[in-house]
Order: C-alpha cells, then structure tokens, then sequence
C-alpha cells in the first residue's frame, strides 16, 4: 500500500494536471462554477476511498486523527505549505528549482517558519518569501497567526458566557496550547465592529407591535461597579419576525432615556409603530407619544398584576388575582370598567391603592380589549421581550461584572444573535395582521403585506 504522503503528493499533482488539461480549460469558459462561467455552488471534493485508506494506514485512534500533531493537523500543515508554495510560484511566475524568465528578476528568498493557532491546534508551517518583498499571499496572510475556524470557536465560547480567562483554560486543555488574553480579547473585539454596525442599521418603516424594556447589568466605574440599564427595543415587522432593534445604555432607566431611544429609532427610518407594549414606568407613555404620535400605547398586564400583588398579604393573593383576572379577561373595555368598579366595592377597604393603579393607566390598559383573543396574546404583555432578558441573564449572571461597557455590548450582542436564530414567527400571526389591517387601515400599505 503507497504510504500516506506519496498519496497525498499524487492528489496534489493530480489536481495540478487537471487544471491544465486542455478540455478542462475550455469548460471553464462556459461551465457553471467555473472562472469565467456563471456563479453557483461548487460541488466538495470528493476523496476516493483508496486515498481514505491511505491516509489512515496505521492510524487507530481519535488523538492519532484530530490530536495534537495527528492526521489532520499534519495535513493541514503539508497543505497550506504547499499552498502557499504555488500562490509564490503563480505571483514570481517560475516554479521552483527553474531560472526567472528572462534570467533576472523577483526571486524566492527562503521560507521561515511561522506558528499559526488552528482548530488542530498549534501549526508550524514555512511562510516563503520573495527577495523583493512584494509577495502578498492570501491563504496565510503575513503577520496572520490565526487560520480558518479558530476566531469562530473563540468567539464562540465568549458568547457562552465564558470569561477571558476561562476561554484560555479550555483553550490550554484542548489544544495544549498557551493563548494569550490578550490574543483572545483582540480576538472578541472583532465582535464590536459588528455589534455597532448592527446597532446604526436602517430599520423598517412600520413596525405593527415593538416592546419595550430595559435590563440591569453591572459594569465597572473605576473602583466600583455600579448598575446600568441595558434599554432593548423588540420590534415585530409586517411579516411576523422579531427583531432586536437595538441596544442602549444608561445609569438608570427612565422615561426621559426612552425619549432618546425612540427618537434613534425614528432616525433610522421607523416612520409608524401601531402598538408599544412597555412596563408601568411613569412618564413613558408622553415618551412614546412625543415621537410616535400615532402609536398605541399597551401597559403590559403581567407588570400591571405583579405590581398590584406586592401590596397583598399571603392569604388574599388567591382570591384578589382571580378577581383582578376578571378585569383583563372582559369582552370588551366597557365590561372591564364594570369588573374595575366591583373589584373597587369589594377590595378598596383593604388595598385602595391597587384599584387607583388601575384607573390611572387604564388608558393604556385597555386598547388589547378591543380585539380577539389570538390578537390580544399577542399585544398584553412584554413575555417576548421579558423571555429574551432570561436568555440574556442566563449568560450575564456567570461574568458578575464587566470591566467596560464595550464588553457588555459584546457579550449581550452575540447573545442576541445566538436567541435570534432559534425564534420563529408570531403564533397565528396573519390573523393579528388582518385585524390590524382592519383597524388601522392606510397605517399598513397593502404593498407591504
């Protein structure tokens, strides 16, 4: 049986007999996938299974294919050395061991070892040069010391939640190899460039529902840690699918805050929300309406509820929530009024302050009651957004801190990402939009249905 590397040196010069087999050039020029043809998906290579077996002849174990120094990481090596080999014969246009045409010109200058950081682990590979320095190979940069695959796993275990450190433990104890923090936080840092250009994209112009809400995360000023709202903007475009709009920070949530995010959404072309979905914070709803005028404003009855109970002792919760149930669950805003009152007659001698909460913002309570029961599940409460904040202290809870803002825009960023790849669209969505279309008319252009 041929030995791994005869094998391996066949299919290289194979391949290079290929490329310049006369019929093979003349395909090229009408062929999809071809230099010069029509752009489409190309077929992998396929390996015979002769080769296969070449290659794992004397070959057993899991450590001895994809360990350190094993199958794979020696093919790598051998195969970007010969790489680069060819992108410094194609750009001095002479093959090794042949006199430069001409007789004078550029020439090679040696091939120094260079140590590149692999999903193999560590590779020492030759880096060949030209004696004029005008090479500029492009499988392996110059001054690059990380190869395909390996920035991706990195970025990866950041998005887990993993801190610096800990992302150079498993990095020592899977590849054997000692990686730098601050490799790694150079690393993650290509993530921020992302993060701020995902934070200043166009949005779309109408958004029927977007909520509203902020999350606490603490971040380090100077010598102390202090918390920060996190504002995250949820919006749900025409065709059902959530969006994070963006993300924004602040020493604390407020009303006057909002204004300034709403505003940036404006800025970046949402001309008309129909429904904002919010909490009970005071003053949020003049927010909404000093920027989006038209716009319903819908105080989330799961907020509404838990704040209503905080007032009651133990062994009234049961009886009280059934009654305030009553309220939010009316056929229509009128009915509501009337269970309000009588929840009112029943417990104000006890709890006055739950039924006044109610009154004042039973504005903002009630628009949900005006549509069927798919349409309300999915305008009542903030759950959407409320359940992405979960996701995101999940992640959060493991750093305890942050040394910088940028490092929780980083984190939080790639977290959004990673939950936004899993979401689906609105449960019965084109029921809500037809309602929607009913109600709010020339708000929903038809071309944009």
């Amino acid at each position: 049986m041929p030995s791994s590397t005869s094998v391996h040196s066949d299919l290289i010069s194979c391949s290079r007999e290929e490329r310049s087999d006369p019929e093979t050039v003349e395909r090229r020029g009408v062929l999809p996938g071809l230099p010069g043809g029509p752009e489409v998906d190309q077929e992998p290579l396929e390996l015979s299974d002769e080769l296969l077996d070449a290659l794992l002849s004397g070959v057993s174990t899991a450590q001895e294919i994809a360990g350190p120094d094993g199958l794979l990481g020696r093919l790598t090596r051998r195969l970007l050395n010969r790489a680069l080999e060819a992108e410094l014969s194609a750009h001095l246009g002479y093959e090794p061991g042949q006199a430069p045409p001409g007789g004078a010109g550029n020439a090679r200058n040696g091939k120094p070892g260079k140590t590149i950081l692999t999903d193999q682990g560590p590779l020492r590979i030759r880096s060949p040069r030209d004696r004029k320095g005008t090479f500029e190979p492009e499988i392996v940069k110059k001054r690059q010391t990380r190869w395909v695959g390996f920035d991706d796993r990195v970025i990866s275990l950041y998005a887990r939640g993993l801190t610096v450190r800990e992302i150079q433990g498993h990095l020592a104890e899977i590849y054997g190899t000692e990686v730098s923090p601050d490799l790694i936080s150079k690393i993650t840092d290509t993530v921020l460039a992302d993060a701020k250009g995902w934070q200043n994209r166009p949005l779309e112009r109408v958004y029927p529902i977007v909520y509203l809400d902020a999350l606490i995360v603490k971040i380090r000023d100077g010598h102390t840690v202090r918390n920060q709202a996190c504002y995250v903007a949820l919006g749900v475009n025409l065709d059902g699918e959530r969006d994070v709009l963006g993300l924004w920070f602040q020493q604390t949530e407020g009303a006057k805050f909002w204004l300034h995010v709403l505003t940036d959404l404006k800025t970046r072309g949402v001309a008309d929300i129909l429904f904002c979905c919010i909490d009970g914070l005071t003053g949020f709803p003049e927010a909404i309406e000093a920027t989006f005028p038209h716009a319903t404003v819908q105080t989330c009855l799961v907020h509404q509820v838990r704040s209503s109970l905080r007032f009651v002792s133990y062994k009234d919760r049961k009886p009280l929530a059934a009654d305030l149930r009553k309220i939010y669950t009316a056929v229509n805003a009128e009915h509501a009024g009337d269970e309000l009152t009588a929840f009112a007659e029943k417990w104000d001698h006890r709890y006055p302050m739950i039924s006044a909460s109610w009154l004042e913002h039973w504005e903002q309570i009630t628009p949900f009651l005006a549509y069927p029961a798919d349409v309300r599940r999915v305008i009542y409460t903030t759950n959407s957004i409320e359940a992405l904040h979960r996701q995101l202290r999940k992640i959060i809870k493991t750093r305890g801190h942050f040394p910088t803002e940028d490092a929780a825009r980083k984190l939080i960023y790639l977290a959004i990402t990673k939950a936004e790849s899993k979401w689906k669209r609105v449960f019965n969505w084109p029921a809500a939009l037809a309602a929607f279309k009913i109600e709010f008319g020339d708000r929903i252009p038809d071309n944009e249905i």
